[in-house]
């Protein structure tokens, strides 16, 4: 394995300054003057460095000039403003809808809050309070009520390795718990849910890999080997069609009571099955459904954990199955 994918401290430093100034400019223009102990507090670095920081946007052209005295500091050219896009208000309504939180990692999610910020203080003085207000009146919480949040620890790797179209060597966790190494070319990332996938073509094609089962990884400096045709929204949804078909291949029969039928159809694909005999030969309202499974495992479980709520009626072998361990369970008492 090589580690020839770590970025030199060089190139980090200036995107790093490179951000700060931004920073420093929009901290600026939403405040109009500021002091260079504020502007060091804000943006977390020594009073020299806020020093150098104006001598380069100076130097760069922006009209940034020292004020002396008590009332002293730095500031902007009088009407001068970096020239962002005007919003209209539905654009930045479902722009502050796209909370950094649900970005899930911690990183990603302050590097997303801090381009919030400055958008934020690059607004004009009239939407800059309504934004404010929407954005303590929305909250965002990416976590399910029976799931464990997912690790996105190595997120931020595969996004670099995307972005720079780089290959990248990884410790792979599967479903059936193997621990793999595989080395990919990484095609891009999809966010299903609070779910993160890396899409890469590996030795045997286009696979589709969970963030969250990624262990260990290195961006490399090989250049990815991108199909020039490769289309991500098109792959994801064919990809995501056949394992909808793969998962919904072992298909049973079971007689429901109503509530719990409403409640099963929001979770599993079901078809009426109303021409299936009703063997308790009565109209009590419950629902004949036909509901497709991954597999009879699957449908066990449904069964087993929905109890009496449910008659299963085929196929045999799952109706033998049920009923021979429900027996089982009434006679451990």
């Amino acid at each position: 394995m090589s580690s020839a994918g770590i970025i030199h401290p060089a190139a980090c430093d200036e995107v790093v300054k490179a951000d700060r100034l931004l920073s420093a400019l929009l901290l600026l223009q939403a405040n109009g003057r500021l002091t260079g102990r504020e502007l060091a507090e804000r943006l977390e670095v020594s009073l020299r460095t806020v020093h150098r920081d104006m001598e380069a946007l100076g130097a760069a052209g922006v009209p940034v000039y020292a004020l002396r005295g008590a009332a002293g500091g730095w500031q902007l050219e009088e009407d001068w403003r970096t020239r962002v896009p005007a919003l209209e208000e539905a654009e930045l309504r479902a722009l502050l809808m796209a909370q950094p939180r649900v970005l899930g990692d911690p990183q990603l999610a302050q590097a997303a809050q801090r381009a919030l910020d400055k958008l934020m203080a690059a607004l004009p003085e009239s939407m800059r309070g309504p934004a404010a207000t929407m954005r303590q009146r929305l909250h965002v919480d990416t976590t399910g009520w029976n799931r464990a949040p997912e690790s996105l620890a190595m997120l931020p790797l595969a996004q670099d390795a995307v972005a720079r179209d780089r290959k990248l060597w990884m410790r792979y966790r599967g479903a059936d718990a193997e621990l793999v190494e595989r080395t990919v070319d990484p095609l891009g990332l999809v966010a299903k849910g609070a779910v993160w996938y890396l899409v890469a073509k590996a030795p045997h094609g286009l696979r589709t890999y969970r963030v969250s089962r990624i262990e260990e990884a290195t961006v490399l400096e090989e250049p990815c080997d991108r199909p020039p045709d490769f289309d991500l929204p098109a792959y994801w949804q064919a990809s995501t069609e056949e394992l909808r078909k793969k998962r919904g291949q072992y298909e049973a029969t079971l007689r429901l009571e109503p509530r719990t039928a409403e409640s099963l159809a929001r979770w599993e694909s079901t078809s009426p099955a109303a021409e299936h005999p009703d063997p308790a030969g009565g109209d009590d309202g419950w629902v004949t459904l036909r509901v497709h499974f991954y597999d009879e495992e699957h449908a066990r479980f449904v069964a087993m954990g929905l109890g009496s709520r449910v008659d299963v009626l085929e196929p045999p072998s799952l109706r033998e199955r049920v009923s021979a361990e429900r027996a089982a369970a009434h006679a451990r008492g």
